[in-house]
């Protein structure tokens, strides 16, 4: 593993644990170049996914990208970090468990609002803010009378 800091390939791991409910490693590392001490993580990948965007576009699946928007949405959220985690790596599972290869990100959008609506309403409100791109107030009053009553209490 290279090190971040000053790029040196021979890195040394101190310590390995297993993280995020037993579905990651957490490995400290050391690089005896620069003195340097950071934290990596491995985890199983199935397959290799690509998101097939809306206008055709291709690209890679990035788990970063969808646990940093998902992050965003629960931003001052009563939800454990740990929680959020088990999501994102179920949501991972998930996608990859469904044998195809190529996924449409709008697929990747809906599970994502499916999760969040189980986890925090206003979280799911928050994320279906930017994934549906709305507009002005009429929106959110739009799609917060579709819930179920009392749903945005929290």
């Amino acid at each position: 593993m290279r090190c971040p800091f000053c790029g040196n390939a021979d890195t040394q791991v101190k310590d390995s644990r297993p993280a995020e409910d037993n579905v990651a490693i957490r490995r400290r590392r050391f690089c005896p170049a620069c003195g340097g001490r950071f934290t990596t993580y491995e985890r199983v990948q199935l397959r290799d996914l690509v998101v097939v965007k809306a206008n055709g576009k291709r690209e890679d699946f990035d788990r970063d990208k969808m646990a940093r928007s998902i992050r965003i949405a629960m931003q001052k959220r009563p939800v454990e970090p740990e929680r959020i985690e088990q999501m994102i790596s179920g949501l991972v599972r998930r996608l990859e468990s469904t044998g195809e290869t190529d996924i449409p990100s709008k697929t990747i959008g809906e599970i994502v609002m499916e999760a969040l609506s189980r986890v925090d309403n206003v979280a799911y409100v928050r994320f279906a803010s930017v994934y549906k791109n709305f507009q002005d107030a009429d929106d959110f009053d739009k799609f917060v009378s579709e819930l179920r009553p009392g749903a945005i209490g929290d």
